[in-house]
């Protein structure tokens, strides 16, 4: 089974993390949340999901990952701003390994000016974003490009969820 790296704050949207974190502890994979402080307890922006910080960024390496999740709301854009979390997901593109951003998860992948090319969808408000990153964007409930699944919005999960573990199989 795969070891899947979720990076996240405070702020993410609840059912973004919480549905597919179930779907991939539902088929054995091990998911780590990777955020600025170990053991720290971070809120979704709805209060629904409260998830404790396995790792802290400083400590995390790409390299002991097979995957990387990235849930939307606020978290992404916070993250970026924190250039550990940018170099840590950059990794996951260059080094083809698979991708799961939600809704805003993909602002992070902006940030590390990897998308050239890749075709990816997102939350509405970002695909313009994503357009002058250099993505070919499309308003689909899921879009898989090579290792990279996106999805637009909380509606898309089953999607969302279904193509992401058909990358780990």
């Amino acid at each position: 089974m795969s070891k899947v790296a979720c990076v996240m704050t405070s702020m993410f949207e609840d059912a973004e993390y919480t549905s597919p974190f179930k779907a991939l502890s539902d088929k054995g994979h091990e998911v780590i949340v990777i955020g600025q402080e170990a053991g720290k307890e971070v809120e979704g922006k709805n209060g629904e999901a409260k998830v404790k910080v396995d790792l802290s960024i400083k400590d995390a390496k790409p390299t002991d990952y097979d995957a990387l999740f990235i849930p939307g709301g606020f978290s992404p854009d916070i993250l970026r701003a924190d250039d550990r979390f940018v170099e840590f997901v950059k990794h996951y593109i260059l080094h083809d390994k698979p991708i799961f951003a939600i809704c805003h998860g993909p602002q992070l992948l902006i940030t590390a000016d990897v998308l050239k090319g890749r075709k990816m969808t997102g939350f509405k408000s970002i695909l313009v974003d994503l357009q002058h990153a250099g993505a070919n964007v499309f308003d689909e409930e899921v879009v898989v490009c090579g290792n990279l699944v996106t999805s637009r919005s909380p509606d898309d999960l089953d999607a969302f969820n279904r193509e992401s573990l058909k990358q780990l199989k």
